[in-house]
């Protein structure tokens, strides 16, 4: 059975090539612009979640708080990307486990 790998990102042209990229690796992908959505999502249980963390509206470093706070999703991985400078550091504070860099 394919892995399930959750991409949250405002930018359609950011997701529609990692749901490429992700889907001829063999993975299942899901994929949504609104952050507030991941919460939701998450409780489907992606093996993995890929989130911006400067989304329109919301921050990923507070959704990724969010998912990490409960019993059910806390276990779910959680990659947090950004374009910007300097935000690993915090990616790893709100409860990322690993950080990647746009553009990729």
């Amino acid at each position: 059975m394919a892995k399930t790998i959750l991409v949250a990102d405002d930018d359609p042209a950011i997701l529609d090539a990692i749901k490429m990229i992700l889907e001829l690796d063999g993975y299942t992908v899901l994929i949504t612009q609104d952050g507030r959505a991941v919460s939701k999502l998450s409780q489907m249980n992606p093996d993995l979640i890929i989130l911006d963390i400067w989304m329109s509206g919301q921050d990923g470093r507070d959704i990724c708080r969010h998912v990490k706070a409960y019993h059910s999703t806390r276990g779910i991985p959680i990659i947090l990307m950004s374009a910007g400078r300097d935000v690993e550091v915090s990616a790893k504070e709100a409860g990322a486990d690993d950080f990647m860099s746009k553009p990729f």
